[in-house]
């Protein structure tokens, strides 16, 4: 199975935003708006675990769980589809069109080197097309599955383009996912990318899984546009400790290990707001 890992980066800042923005143009034949997800979201300020490294019982206390698309789901609870969307797993290399694979000027493939994952080129419409008839594929499977949500991964993808595609690009293909994603059930939730949380009705985006906010204190650049419907999920204790001091009682909290180990794994972390 191909195991999933978790991101964390920090988002940019308005000037590299507003640089992105600016190289794709967002095409007027670019899908705008979404229609409203037909499945509830997320429960807001519940229990959460973050299981995309491998599922395992979840803990007590426990009622919405993210996992893996190739994983299955917690029997009885709300569960989230991981998917990554935007950028490819280094064994799944060859599941993709070469000219899928977003190139430099010397036609090199273009890395995310903190993952060692290629990132996919969204920057045209006819591409955009073709990579969401297979990632919409992952989503009919996430529905198949028994899962009531997907988490497309790496919506900021445009931060390590070298250019060679924006922000725009980045709407107009996540606003694919969700317009399929409603139409098999599912709510569909952002992952990170706080500058461009402001888009979310266009998009059509349902709900915000965010990756340390606390770390970097922007938890309310989320919750301004998505309310209570934030789940965070930190890797250090201080992370954790400032996401719980200033939203325990509004926010899904919880911080895991990096490599989001399963229960009962070396260097397996879970802690919660209680534990503090």
């Amino acid at each position: 199975m191909s195991i999933e890992r978790a991101r964390s980066r920090r988002f940019l800042t308005a000037v590299a935003a507003l640089a992105a923005a600016l190289t794709t143009p967002f095409l007027a034949s670019s899908p705008v708006g979404a229609s409203a997800a037909a499945a509830p979201l997320p429960p807001a300020h519940a229990g959460f675990d973050y299981q995309i490294g491998g599922g395992y019982p979840p803990p007590a206390g426990v009622s919405v769980v993210s996992r893996d698309r190739e994983d299955s789901p917690a029997a009885g609870l709300y569960n989230i589809c991981y998917v990554n969307a935007f950028q490819v797993q280094p064994d799944e290399l060859d599941e993709w069109a070469p000219d899928l694979l977003l190139r430099d000027a010397n036609g090199d493939v273009i890395i995310d080197e903190e993952w060692d994952e290629a990132i996919l080129d969204i920057g045209t419409p006819a591409k955009r097309d073709r990579i969401a008839d297979k990632v919409n594929g992952w989503i009919d499977g996430c529905a198949s599955g028994g899962f009531q949500a997907v988490e497309p991964d790496n919506y900021d993808s445009y931060e390590r383009s070298r250019g060679r595609f924006g922000t725009s690009a980045a709407r107009a293909f996540i606003t694919l996912l969700s317009r399929h994603a409603h139409d098999k059930g599912l709510a569909i939730g952002q992952k990170n990318t706080a500058d461009l949380a402001e888009f979310r009705d266009d998009t059509g985006l349902d709900f915000a899984v965010v990756e340390e906010c606390g770390q970097y204190e922007e938890c309310d650049a989320f919750t301004e546009y998505f309310g209570d419907n934030v789940i965070v999920i930190e890797y250090t204790s201080k992370g954790l400790a400032t996401a719980c001091a200033g939203w325990r009682d509004r926010l899904s909290i919880v911080r895991r290990d990096i490599d989001v180990r399963p229960a009962g794994g070396d260097g397996h972390i879970r802690q919660t707001c209680s534990d503090l």
